[in-house]
This record gives structure tokens, sequence and C-alpha cells, in this order.
């Protein structure tokens, strides 16, 4: 057993949470893994971003900012910090983060914890040339204007991060995801298209909306074409689910977000329904239950042009990422494919 595995399997016997905060100190003292160089067929572009591969660290990890570094040199392609919110907010009441070991799968309800937007933006100026990285920003859950957070958060961060993922899709922050519904979409989308308009031209950057996989008929097609319109780059697809799949945890039952390999299947078929209903107008990043070259590469073929992982990370390790991009570079070459970009929606 390596190190870092030796230090995976440390850290699953400890309390979720509690593993987490170990695995970001770690990191912070430079105890990360270091990454080989990539195999150049998974050199490919999202939204004009060069990207060296495209498997890249989904939000929730990096909540602050604070190892997107360490997290690029292990090996992805890009990283996405957040979600943040303009104020600090504690989240939710522990415990509010569960392994479910036998399902390969996490639930949490953590409630937007985070250090707030300055000391997030402070990370991000100081950060340098150190790669493509994300902001996903949200809104406090104690807010009397929470499309007021977003334009906020894009305010502050402009010219700092690489992209901007705007989070309207938790399910552990009570009503945001009616912020999916037209009107209000129409409405948010509006306001953050006036905000970057009278903002410096320099710092102006790719913006995705995030989604849930939990959509009524028609919202996939109502999202896409609202998007467009306003001059998204993209959607990220998507974040966790409040439906529950059989599960065999004893964990099964708790409330929150449901992410691991259950969200694989669904989260991947709601990608394909925004890529017919996109028609290439934007770029979508496939995430939910990515644990294998297998299913990252089912994810392109769906219409991704990259694709996002954490959950599995907590049951794999950081050797998960090398393993993913070795096997995606296999399975690229033996369908005749000369790129990642060549087999988006190839399916």
């Amino acid at each position: 057993m390596s190190l870092h595995g030796a230090a995976t399997w440390a850290l699953r016997g400890l309390d979720p949470e509690d593993a987490h905060g170990w695995a970001i100190k770690g990191l912070k003292l430079g105890l990360g893994p270091a990454g080989g160089r990539d195999d150049p067929i998974l050199a490919t572009s999202l939204a004009g971003l060069s990207l060296p591969n495209p498997v890249g660290l989904a939000p929730g990890f990096d909540k602050d900012a604070e190892v997107f570094a360490p997290m690029l040199r292990a090996g992805f392609g890009f990283a996405e910090c957040g979600t943040v919110t303009p104020l600090p907010q504690a989240g939710n009441p522990r415990p509010r983060l569960f392994r479910l070991s036998e399902d390969r799968a996490v639930i949490n309800r953590m409630g937007f914890n985070n250090k707030g937007l300055e000391a997030f933006a402070g990370r991000l100026a100081r950060r340098g040339p150190s790669g493509v990285v994300g902001a996903n920003i949200g809104a406090n859950k104690d807010s009397a204007d929470r499309i007021g957070d977003y334009v906020t958060g894009l305010t502050r961060l402009w010219g700092l991060a690489s992209y901007f993922t705007i989070n309207i899709s938790s399910p552990n922050t009570p009503g945001l995801r009616a912020l999916q519904t037209k009107a209000a979409l129409e409405e948010l989308l509006g306001r953050l298209a006036e905000a970057a308009d009278s903002l410096p031209p320099a710092g102006r950057a790719p913006m995705f909306l995030k989604v849930a996989p939990d959509l009524e008929a028609g919202e996939v097609e109502t999202i896409a074409a609202a998007c467009a319109v306003r001059g998204l780059a993209g959607i990220m697809v998507s974040n966790t689910t409040v439906s529950r799949p059989p599960l065999t945890s004893r964990f099964a039952g708790e409330a929150g977000g449901l992410s691991g390999a259950p969200l694989t299947a669904l989260s991947t078929r709601v990608l394909g329904e925004f890529a017919q209903a996109a028609g290439g107008r934007l770029a979508l990043v496939g995430v939910g239950g990515i644990g294998s070259g297998a299913d990252a590469y089912a994810k392109i073929r769906a219409g991704a042009c990259a694709v996002q992982l954490y959950s599995a990370l907590v049951f794999e390790g950081p050797g998960l990422v090398g393993r993913i991009k070795r096997d995606l570079a296999q399975r690229l070459r033996a369908d005749g494919f000369a790129s990642v970009g060549a087999a988006v929606g190839a399916k």
C-alpha cells in the first residue's frame, strides 16, 4: 500500500467531516501527491479555458480556496472552490456528512458552511499562475436578497477566478432550488449579466450554472434556453440528488443530498437531456458519480466537455485521478478518437 493509500485508509476510520478537515490540513502542509505529466490526448478546452486534462475537482472539497494548488499538482485538470457565500456561515448542525461505504456514496447536509467571501477572495488573489481555478458562489441562508448575494460574489471575485459557477441547486439551503424556476432564473441571470457588463472587461470569465438532477418535465429546456439567451458559457450537470435509489447503508435514511455511485446513471441521463436541449450552444460539465475512467468517458460521450468528481476520493484516495486519466486515454484511442473534444457527444 502506498503512503497516500495508507493515509486514505486511516482517514476512513474517522468521522467523515473530521477526516476531511485532516485531509485539508495535510494538503496545506505539502503532504499531497504529485501527479505525473498528462497524456497529450487528454488536453482539451472548456469554454475557451485550456485544460491539461478534462478531470476536475468538484466544489465542496475546497470550500474556502485553501488547497486548490496541491489538488492541481495531484493531477486534476482544473479545480473548483466553494461554495462561498458573502458572509461566513456555520452551516447546519453536525453530524451533517455521512459515508455510505456499502453504496460507495455520500449524503451531506452541510448547508454552505464557509469562512466567507473576503477570506476566499484573499486566497484567490494570491494564487498566481496556478492553472484553472473556478469559484462556486452561493447565497447566505438568511439573506433578504439571495440574487443580490450572487451579484456580490461575482463582483468581489471578478478578475480572481478562471470561471464562475452559480450554485442554485444545493438541496441544503431551504428554498434555493426555487431559483431554477423560469421567472426566478431569468431575474437571476439578468442581474448577473448587468453586473458583468458594468465590471472591467479584463476580468471577464466564463460563467456556468449548476443545476440539480431532480428536475421536472420541461425544466431542462427552460434552463438551457435561459442560459443561452443570457450568454452563459455552460451548465454543470449536476448537483446532489434528494431522490433515494435503493441503498444498503445504515445511513440511507439521512436527510441531505446524495452523491457518489448511486447518482451516476441519473446525472448522466440528465446530462444527455441538457446536451440535446443546448444543441451545442453551451459547454457542459458532467458531475455526479464518477469513480472510474468508464464513468468519465460515458459523461464525455453523453455531451460533457469535461467532468468533475469528489465523492469517489473518499473511498479511493487521490490516486484515483491518475487511474481515471490513464483509462480515459486508453478508451479514447481504442475508439479512434484523437482528442477528448472529438468524443464529446459521440454516443
